[in-house]
């Protein structure tokens, strides 16, 4: 019997999926992509892949328009390689495929919003500090302050929200920092919520509970995955771990703080690093 080479000529929507997507390094390549290596030598710094492999799977990518080629360079060519819409739409499954590995690969398998503070989902996001916050198609939460807050949270204003791990300190999360507003503006801190809730949702929670700062919608995952943050499935909808950026002018996170044991404490713990990072 010859060798099945490809899954397309079947009715299978996964398997015509795996067709585009199903070799490894492809899947590093659109992740790597997506948190802001555009350039060929980023990618294979970031990879430690071979110039050939890296060379195929970038034209595969694009051939299946995944990836698009932009110029910036005419002498000699050179080009980035982006996200297309299609693209943006793998976002969901990386960041399935990371739940599954932080989940039941890494973890015990149960269902949190949380980390142990020796995790490895907890080392990966403490690896974030010092590196920039790429810039993200859609969306984009850094202020021009000194310094912007990002919690990102579960759910908040949601019938259901203490079903949900995680959910029943987020509007408290939300309302000390609108509490707290003043001081951090004091150290010329912005603050900005970030959830995967819809806009409209985040709207009525704002407008019920007088949140004067931004509550940002992360809904499409791209700062998520961009970011590789924890997420979990719950109430049919993937959600951001708890979890606090502080982040600088340059887009350089300075601080992180994870895993946050205690919602409302949270925002004096990151109202401390504030005061610490302008050195008051």
């Amino acid at each position: 019997m010859p060798r099945r080479t490809r899954l397309s000529d079947g009715d299978c929507a996964i398997a015509q999926s795996l067709d585009v997507v199903g070799e490894w390094w492809t899947l590093l390549v659109v992740r790597d992509v997506a948190r802001g290596r555009h350039r060929f030598e980023e990618l294979r710094a970031e990879l430690g892949i071979s110039r050939k492999v890296l060379t195929e799977r970038l034209a595969t990518l694009v051939d299946n328009g995944v990836l698009r080629r932009d110029r910036y360079s005419e002498h000699p060519p050179r080009h980035e390689y982006r996200l297309t819409e299609l693209g943006h739409g793998l976002l969901p499954v990386l960041a399935a495929l990371q739940d599954f590995g932080d989940r039941w690969l890494l973890g015990d398998g149960s269902l949190t919003a949380t980390a142990e503070p020796g995790s490895a989902e907890a080392a990966r996001m403490h690896a974030l500090k010092g590196t920039a916050v790429p810039e993200v198609d859609g969306i984009d939460p850094i202020a021009a302050t000194g310094l912007t807050v990002l919690y990102f949270y579960p759910a908040t204003g949601l019938p259901h929200a203490a079903s949900i791990p995680g959910g029943p300190g987020c509007t408290v999360e939300s309302c000390t920092y609108r509490d707290r507003l003043d001081a951090f503006t004091a150290l010329g801190a912005t603050v900005h919520g970030v959830s995967t809730q819809r806009p409209e949702e985040q709207a009525a929670f704002a407008r019920t509970n007088r949140i004067q700062f931004p509550l940002f919608s992360d809904a499409e995952l791209r700062l998520a995955t961009a970011l590789r943050l924890p997420t979990f499935r719950a109430a049919g909808v993937r959600r951001i771990k708890r979890l606090t950026l502080i982040v600088d002018a340059d887009r350089r996170i300075r601080e992180v703080l994870y895993p946050i044991p205690d919602a409302g404490g949270s925002v004096a713990d990151a109202l401390a690093a504030c005061r610490e990072l302008v050195g008051t």
